[in-house]
């Protein structure tokens, strides 16, 4: 531009758009700025009430091992935590370590473990949720499935149908289902069948012992 006699220049910045090569990232905008990147934040999802947008137990089940290539038989199981994390990966590649999830998980703390991961991947997107720990790690089969009813609605806002090979993110590692909580057995001493008829004692009555042999019991 000139001014009066002078020419000012303006400075171009470092700055410019790039559109993303990974279908997965198409969602977000990547703006480079001296070599840093800025990802897009997650699309959060706040209705938790029953809709007929709601899926049932057993299509949640089929949506969960279609997609993860899965073998869970409960929504119970859910409670190990690493279905989500992968999910996470899905929707988000790269916010979450899968090195650092464990998909053999079968204790109460091992399943603590994997929704500390799920939180941090949720606070780096800026997913507005507080996971209720406590209560999914129990196994129980309400709080599970209300909180895989929600991630399903955040899932459906944030996916953008890329192709996902969950065997291969997992680098080959099976996914152990959690045990069947409430399935423990104890075992009782079993009950006779029938009412039970007392044995009669006679605790008064004297023993007779067998005299030895050679010897007579008449005087």
């Amino acid at each position: 531009m000139r001014f009066q006699g002078y020419e000012r220049k303006i400075p171009r910045r470092n700055c410019k758009l790039t559109a993303p090569t990974d279908p997965r990232k198409q969602a977000f905008l990547q703006i480079t700025t001296g070599g840093s990147v800025q990802r897009g934040m997650a699309v959060n999802v706040y209705s938790t009430s029953v809709t007929i947008e709601n899926l049932s137990r057993h299509d949640m089940l089929a949506w969960v091992n279609d997609s993860l290539h899965l073998s869970y038989t409960k929504v119970e199981q859910l409670c190990s935590g690493a279905a989500y994390c992968q999910f996470m990966d899905m929707l988000f590649p790269g916010c979450v370590l899968l090195k650092k999830v464990k998909f053999q998980a079968r204790l109460e703390h091992e399943y603590i473990h994997n929704f500390k991961v799920l939180q941090a991947a949720f606070k780096k997107m800026g997913v507005d949720k507080i996971i209720p720990v406590e209560k999914l790690v129990k196994g129980k089969f309400q709080d599970n499935f209300e909180f895989v009813q929600w991630f399903k609605k955040l899932f459906d806002a944030n996916y953008d149908g890329k192709e996902y090979d969950p065997q291969q993110a997992r680098q080959g590692h099976d996914v152990a289902p959690p045990p069947n909580p409430g399935e423990q057995i104890f075992h009782k001493p079993k009950k006779p069948c029938g009412p039970t008829v007392p044995q009669r004692t006679s605790p008064t009555a004297p023993k007779i012992m067998p005299a030895p042999r050679g010897q007579s019991t008449t005087p």
